[in-house]
């Protein structure tokens, strides 16, 4: 969006950057007519849609405007019974027993059917959790079928993927996912848990269930057999009652720190297996001699255009000295570029905020920052009056103490630090409880495997950032959780392994 006058308002330690702007895009929105929402979703439990025994359905709504979407059932203790009941029948009787090669083909099936649906996924994903279309359509959704493609494949070559070992599945898997990314959070856990010979009891996100019930549609329409998936959503006592439950062979968790510690401590002295991916605090390191236009977009893309909803948003950036000033102005003048409004407008970079929860915490950590005393620089956008929202917003001379800079904040918001040499850097970037995830951005190939080799991170980005492929393996140190999801690590921990 071109600009032409440009004034520094100055209050406090707050900038905000106001630009007058000669024009402004079309709106240019998607359909909501693709996609078709239910007034009421019930369990999906052995192939078919049942009622809850709670006899409780909360609402789930769009952010963007507050309107409800549809009532979702939710699961107690003895709707995650029935569920397990199902899986463990299915496993014994079917899924164990049916030739790795016909069970790549239910895989490969349902890879297809998400593709074919995909529009509808999109906008189903964008009203339900607020990111912009350009994202749900352009990632999310190509990705979650991209892993049912990619583990449909190594269904029937376990042999290969560990050779001389015998692999047989656990059994149960019980998953539960976040609303970031809701699907694809599915097609990580599901695809793999399917490949190996498992069967799920899945649990979505209480603020964003409806693309796992629309998966569980796809699923109910492929013919996969009864009982091998099975989807229950709820809040946080269906989350437990899933971890709890004594059939559960294995647990896979998506979530907050603080969760997963208590995940951990509730299966302590189980034979059950367990994968955690937590939160985490990325640092993205720029060095002087890095392609700095390249780096400013690769700063926007890893904190901006997800709204900061990522786990491994590169929210804590760090700046060698001599071109500090250089690339906090462009980012200062990219920010303002940046629209925030309707998710479903393809023009849309910034959508809206989870839910009221989330923008509170991110209100909250923004007050934290202003009192701390560093400087604030906001976007002027304006900002729609329904909905939850908060502008892209940039926070420098950040302290490496700072809570803005060690705690997760997951909202469109960056700390910006500097550095001078190697080590100083490498050691402000490990100083952190988190490890999930890494961005390094310079013209040397032997600084980026210095600085890989010494950074305690799971995935770590060279010269881009949040790129994600269905063979290369995601996941933590520290804080940030164990274990990997995607590739074929991904396969390990739904497999046990013998001679």
């Amino acid at each position: 969006m071109p600009a032409t006058k440009k004034k520094n308002v100055k209050k406090s330690n707050t900038i905000k950057l106001k630009f007058d702007t000669s024009w402004n895009y079309a709106p240019a929105p998607e359909s909501k007519s693709a996609a078709t929402i239910k007034k009421q979703y019930d369990l999906f439990i052995n192939g078919e849609w049942v009622k809850p025994l709670s006899h409780k359905y909360f609402d789930t709504s769009d952010p963007a405007n507050e309107e409800k979407l549809s009532e979702v059932a939710e699961a107690n203790a003895a709707d995650v019974d029935r569920a397990v009941k199902a899986a463990r029948n299915a496993y014994e009787k079917v899924w164990k027993k049916m030739p790795a090669k016909e069970r790549a083909k239910y895989i490969f099936r349902i890879a297809r059917m998400v593709q074919e649906r995909a529009r509808e996924l999109a906008i189903i994903e964008s009203m339900d959790g607020g990111k912009p279309i350009r994202e749900s359509r352009d990632f999310d959704i190509p990705t979650a079928a991209n892993h049912f493609f990619y583990y449909a494949g190594w269904a029937d070559k376990l042999d290969y993927a560990f050779p001389n070992r015998n692999t047989n599945p656990l059994g149960v898997a019980g998953q539960i996912i976040p609303w970031n990314f809701p699907l694809l959070m599915a097609a990580w856990k599901i695809a793999p848990a399917l490949a190996t010979g498992n069967t799920v009891v899945l649990k979505p996100a209480e603020t964003t269930p409806l693309t796992a019930l629309k998966l569980a549609e796809i699923i109910q329409e492929s013919g996969l057999p009864e009982g091998v998936v099975n989807i229950v959503s709820g809040g946080g006592a269906t989350g437990a009652a899933i971890v709890n439950h004594p059939d559960i062979n294995k647990i896979a968790f998506t979530g907050s720190t603080e969760v997963g510690k208590l995940i951990q401590k509730s299966i302590a002295g189980t034979n059950k297996k367990i994968t955690l991916e937590l939160g985490g605090k990325a640092a993205n390191i720029i060095f002087e001699d890095a392609p700095i236009d390249q780096a400013v977009e690769g700063v926007i893309n890893g904190v901006y255009f997800n709204q900061g909803h990522v786990c491994c948003a590169g929210s804590r950036l760090y700046i060698q000295e001599s071109v500090a000033p250089e690339l906090i102005r462009k980012l200062r003048d990219r920010i303002e570029t940046l629209i925030v409004g309707d998710p479903l407008d393809k023009n849309t970079d910034i959508g809206a905020i989870n839910s009221k929860q989330q923008l509170d915490t991110i209100r909250r950590y923004l007050k934290i920052g202003k009192e701390e005393g560093y400087e604030m620089y906001e976007s002027s956008c304006p900002l729609p009056a329904k909905g939850y929202w908060c502008r892209p917003t940039i926070f420098t001379d950040v302290a490496q103490s700072a809570r803005i800079a060690q705690e997760e904040i997951f909202g469109p918001v960056l700390a910006i630090l500097t550095f001078r040499t190697d080590d100083e850097v490498i050691q402000k970037a490990n100083n952190t409880p988190y490890g999930l995830s890494a961005g390094v951005w310079t013209d040397k190939g032997s600084k980026i495997f210095n600085l890989t080799k010494r950074m305690r991170a799971g995935v770590i980005w060279a010269n881009t950032f949040n790129k994600f492929d269905p063979s290369s393996p995601f996941g933590g140190y520290k804080e940030s959780g164990f274990g990997r999801e995607g590739g074929l690590h991904g396969l390990l921990p739904y497999v046990n392994l013998s001679h």
